[in-house]
């Protein structure tokens, strides 16, 4: 399995257990250490942790690989998955906001994920973004 198919599989997996705005993002022509960036946000510490024990398990049995490292288990905040090839980070919505790493990265190409909408850049980490998005309310403003 090369590792776009294991961003994927990662991907996928975070979705399995309901997290939200994923991105995967092809980071090889801008980084020399790993190829892809999977980034998922998790709403509670257990949610958190349960979205990184799934990408682990699905890795593992769909393309045989364990992460080289694993980063932020004990917090469950911002957890790192790291397979060389394709880095997985799981935030909670406050750490994701703060660091934003789809905007660090803003000119990666974003991979399609079957089966998950993927979101804008500028949608996520922004507190005003389901705002933005809602229809406005009839009546006075």
């Amino acid at each position: 399995m090369n590792s776009k198919e294991v961003a994927l599989v990662a991907a996928e997996a975070a979705g399995d257990k309901k997290a939200e705005d994923i991105v995967a993002l092809d980071v090889s022509q801008l980084l020399v250490v790993t190829e892809y960036f999977v980034i998922a946000t998790g709403r509670t510490n257990i949610q958190v942790r349960a979205i990184a024990d799934e990408v682990e398990e699905q890795i593992r049995a769909k393309a045989g690989e364990k992460p080289i490292g694993r980063e932020g288990v004990g917090e469950n905040k911002w957890v790192l998955l790291d397979y060389g090839d394709v880095v997985v980070h799981v935030f909670q919505p406050e750490e994701r906001d703060f660091y934003r790493l789809e905007k660090l990265w803003g000119d990666a190409p974003r991979l399609s994920i079957p089966g998950i909408e993927t979101v804008n850049a500028t949608e996520v980490g922004t507190p005003d973004a389901a705002l933005d998005a809602a229809p406005a309310p009839d009546g006075d403003a």
